[in-house]
């Protein structure tokens, strides 16, 4: 009998109303909590957004 294999997730690309919010919360300093759960996306995967298009997120020391 065949093993299942696992799923992959599926990556979701960012469209331009994403980006849009993602530098409106970086000037608002929305924490990356809250805006990873209004996103839906990971922590991770905003701070690697943000760190790309060279924006601050979070609080920023």
């Amino acid at each position: 009998m065949a093993k299942a294999t696992k799923k992959r997730p599926t990556r979701k690309p960012y469209t331009a109303a994403d980006i849009k919010l993602l530098k409106q919360h970086s000037k608002a300093k929305t924490p990356v909590s809250k805006l990873a759960k209004l996103m839906k996306r990971s922590e991770g995967s905003l701070r690697q957004k943000a760190g790309t298009l060279g924006i601050g997120l979070g609080h920023q020391r």
